[in-house]
């Protein structure tokens, strides 16, 4: 396998999706930004709209969306801010979503998901992080594929996370049906699912110029911790490396994932993992950080998505 050389740029852990996206121009492109009624989502999505896309917020909750979606055209002026409505666990409202789009799509950024949930599955028998995380997010990108093809050079920004140093998928128990439930297990294991579709969705998808990559937006507090108690919570910051103080606002976070989105240092790039604004390292036992080899495998990449799509099939 060819080396290829990191990437770099000059933003850091620091920088905000408004500096990432200064001076670029998003007019005339249109984005798609899913679980964007709060949180990285909504700042992700205002971030692309200051730039000038038009952006639909796709998400489950409609009333928080239309309220997302005025927030962000009175602070941007930008007034082609869409809500449409997207519950990622259940199939039927991914395949309407994906249906009733219309003409091109420049930039989809896989932003919601669900972390630490108690043990449920869905109705197919389906552990439900790994089935909102990964699969709902599959057969999205997958319905949109025509749309992401037409727009020529579209981007798709997958939300990981550092979690995934907790778990590579487990081809011989992807649901939990013989090991015992762990939601830090479930969760890592659907954020490595999410840099493997990066990695493969890159390789298949080559030929209509759309490039996937994964990222990690750093550690933030948002309603993604709702599941999370606050005994956890410590052991996560401690986990970390990192105090409270020195967690990320939600612009911070942001700034990796519209730098994987839209920021033209990354034309072209695909079927990469990025933190920090900056590819990462590869991880080494004991530090935060870095992006495991597990999830960056080609042949695991392959195999996922096979399974995947017999899954939806």
């Amino acid at each position: 396998m060819a080396v290829t050389e990191r990437i770099t740029t000059p933003f850091t852990a620091e920088s905000t999706a408004a500096q990432v996206l200064a001076g670029v121009d998003l007019g005339g492109r249109r984005s798609v930004v899913t679980g964007a009624s709060s949180g990285l989502g909504i700042e992700t999505a205002r971030a692309l709209a200051s730039a000038g896309s038009e952006v639909t917020l796709a998400v489950r909750d409609l009333g928080a969306g239309r309220r997302a979606a005025d927030d962000i055209a009175a602070s941007t002026g930008n007034k082609a801010v869409h809500v449409a409505a997207l519950d990622l666990a259940d199939l039927g409202s991914v395949a309407a979503f994906a249906a009733a789009w219309a003409g091109p799509l420049h930039i989809l950024v896989n932003n919601a998901g669900i972390m630490a949930t108690p043990r449920m599955n869905t109705p197919q028998g389906w552990e439900l992080q790994f089935a909102t995380n990964h699969v709902g997010h599959f057969a999205l990108a997958g319905g949109l594929r025509p749309a992401l093809a037409a727009a020529g050079g579209a981007r798709v920004a997958v939300v990981s996370s550092a979690a995934h140093l907790r778990a590579a998928v487990d081809f011989d128990d992807l649901h939990f049906e013989r090991r015992p439930y762990h939601p830090w297990v479930a969760y890592g294991q659907s954020k490595t699912a999410n840099v493997l579709f990066a990695v493969e969705a890159t390789r298949r998808w080559a030929e209509d110029g759309i490039a996937v990559n994964a990222l990690m937006p750093g550690a933030i507090s948002t309603n993604l911790q709702r599941h999370v108690d606050t005994a956890e919570m410590e052991r996560l910051r401690a986990r970390s490396g990192a105090p409270e103080q020195q967690w990320k606002s939600v612009e911070q976070g942001a700034a990796t994932s519209v730098l994987v989105a839209a920021s033209p240092l990354l034309d072209g790039v695909g079927g990469r993992y990025f933190e920090d604004c900056n590819e990462a390292l590869a991880h080494t036992p004991g530090s935060p950080g870095g992006v495991a080899a597990y999830a960056l495998d080609p042949a695991a990449a392959e195999q996922l998505w096979d399974i995947t799509a017999r899954m939806l099939a």
